[in-house]
């Protein structure tokens, strides 16, 4: 770090130019600061421009935002695991709970008047073929973003029917298949060719898609269940999660009966908690190995779990299982309880037992929702030195790309079991991978800098609670009734009006700038401008802090803090020069050669 003061005429401009495209180092280095919900988004998710676009009722442009960058805005507006929110400046210390991202990103589809929606392509027809095995998010994902790139684009699907996990893993009273078929719909009429009931490695081995096609990516996701390796683990009444939620899904039904034990702490912990619930069995409660704060779900989850009266113990791990004898069926589960240890890979705390503490609980059923790993099975002999480690996870690892140079990975299939937004994130990753290998470096990420008049936004909005997600009566709930019934449009508006609009900036141009201080008079929050007698910097040019002056009269520059500004407009419009411009900076992927060098 270096610092620069007035005398070193150091650039005291937050980004590399005034206006265009950018693509310095400086310039990433403001979006990833000032936008952190975006860069928190596996997908990228242009978060303050959709939200902006709710909040002034224009529904049609928020989902389309959210459908050139996650592809699927209807579907991750009820089940997305929001990683975004926690970042949200409104829900940093002293400001509040973080905007509603999720929820709003639903409202964007509820309130649209256009459907389907079908962006248009970016790149004409290249000619290329591509193979994509799977139809779950991560395949479909990569799939949409390669037909817009151009390419002819053919998913194999093992199953009847398309969607994944969307389908075949989360319960329909969180996610209606009406919304699933629509938005996979849209995949298809942007050029995507979905073909079912083919099972590579059955009806066609990989060999033989990899010689018709210019690429093929593998998203065969994560299908082989996480058994827990513990006596008893082969009685009658023992299943994985995903099963069970498989068979309730195509079925409406399953063999399920009496007090039922769900052991995880997960997504697919929650659905098998509340689908079994649904069934009318006598009991239902879950046991988790580590506490809350470890947990990997929203707290919306544990609200509604909680709600329909299903009660979870943390700090307890299985034992072992026990039967109630002849009929090799369940009886009970013998736990331990847990303190929690170092961290492990994950970065969470490692549970470990707590020696003396076994006791045993009543169970007829037990789910298992303690993870899934990806099968490679399906991959042909001659590919599997090329493409699978010893253990049977992709030697690749987490990377797109795999040793052989036309085949690529995306999603949890490289991964492992994630999250709907991950995937997404990864697959988008993969099909760039795949344009460049097959068409050059088309694509660029950059900066796009464009003036701006106000941000409309009202200080008032500081003040606004966030809005919880209205639900529907305990009473009414079923296998299939959405128990999130969506906010009503005023409701939608309010709670996209308190995004602080972080994509917006005001800076005071200090060339220019008489230092009246009357921007310092008007200012509404403490600290959004501030005295300053020098800048400080990285190697690569980034504005990194300031060094605020030791007297209130002589000081070099004045300063907007960005962590603090509330996007009000308050000191532009009192500033007698215009040194206070607004500048909206989004970050872009667009075709390389729009890209102006200056």
């Amino acid at each position: 770090m270096y610092i620069a003061t007035d005398s070193t005429r150091a650039d005291h401009h937050a980004l590399s130019q005034n206006s265009g495209f950018a693509d310095r180092a400086k310039d990433f280095d403001w979006l990833a600061k000032n936008i952190p919900c975006q860069f928190a988004c596996p997908a990228g998710t242009d978060i303050p421009e959709y939200l902006n676009a709710i909040a002034q009722g224009d529904y049609s442009q928020a989902y389309q935002v959210n459908l050139r960058d996650n592809v699927f805005p209807a579907v991750l507006g009820r089940v997305c695991s929001r990683p975004c929110e926690p970042e949200c400046r409104h829900g940093w210390e002293g400001l509040g709970e973080p905007v509603a991202i999720c929820f709003s990103k639903r409202s964007s589809d509820d309130f649209m008047r256009q459907k389907p929606v079908v962006l248009p392509p970016i790149f004409s027809p290249t000619g290329h073929k591509i193979a994509v095995i799977g139809s779950g998010v991560a395949g479909l994902a990569a799939a949409r973003d390669l037909a817009l790139y151009g390419h002819q684009v053919s998913v194999f699907e093992k199953h009847s029917y398309p969607g994944g996990m969307l389908n075949q893993g989360i319960p329909e009273f969180r996610l209606p298949r009406d919304i699933i078929d629509k938005e996979i719909e849209q995949v298809k009429r942007a050029g995507v060719e979905i073909i079912c009931n083919t099972e590579i490695g059955a009806a066609i081995l990989l060999r033989e898609v990899v010689s018709k096609f210019d690429a093929t990516i593998m998203a065969a996701g994560t299908l082989k269940a996480n058994i827990l390796d513990l006596p008893g683990k082969n009685l009658t009444g023992i299943r994985h999660g995903l099963d069970f939620l498989l068979e309730v899904n195509d079925t409406g039904r399953a063999n399920i009966h009496g007090d039922v034990v769900v052991i995880g702490g997960g997504f697919t912990a929650m659905d098998c908690a509340r689908t079994a619930l649904r069934l009318n069995v006598d009991s239902v409660k879950v046991f988790y190995r580590r506490s809350r704060d470890e947990m990997l779900v929203t707290q919306d989850e544990l609200v509604e779990l909680e709600r329909e009266g299903i009660p979870i113990e943390y700090m307890v791990a299985p034992v072992s299982y026990f039967s109630g004898g002849s009929n090799q069926g369940t009886e009970s589960i013998r736990f331990v309880r847990t303190k929690l240890g170092e961290l492990d890979a994950t970065g969470r705390r490692r549970p470990v037992p707590i020696e003396g503490s076994e006791f045993d609980v009543k169970a007829d059923a037990v789910l298992l929702a303690t993870g899934q790993f990806p099968d490679t099975d399906w991959i042909d002999n001659e590919y599997r030195s090329k493409l699978v480690d010893s253990n049977d996870w992709l030697s690749s690892g987490k990377a797109v790309a795999t040793e052989l140079e036309r085949v690529f990975v995306a999603g949890d299939f490289a991964l492992g079991a994630t999250t709907l937004i991950d995937a997404i994130g990864h697959a988008k990753e993969c099909a760039r991978r795949v344009d460049t290998f097959l068409q050059g470096e088309r694509l660029l990420d950059v900066a796009y800098i464009e003036d701006a008049l106000t941000t409309g936004r009202d200080p008032v909005a500081n003040t606004i609670p966030r809005h919880e997600m209205p639900t529907i009566p305990i009473e009414e709930r079923s296998l299939t009734a959405e128990v999130e019934s969506g906010y009503l449009e005023s409701e939608a508006q309010q709670e996209a009006l308190r995004c602080y609009l972080c994509h917006y900036k005001y800076e005071i141009d200090n060339d220019l700038c008489i230092y009246c201080d009357g921007c310092l008079r008007v200012m509404p929050v403490e600290n959004c401008i501030v005295k300053v007698s020098s800048l400080e910097y990285d190697d690569a040019g980034c504005i990194t802090g300031y060094k605020r002056s030791s007297s209130s009269l002589d000081y070099n520059m004045l300063y907007i803090d960005q962590n603090e500004c509330i996007r009000c407009g308050a000191c532009a419009d009192i500033c007698p020069v215009e040194c206070i411009p607004l500048q909206k900076v989004s970050k872009k992927v667009v075709p390389k050669d729009a890209l102006i060098t200056k």
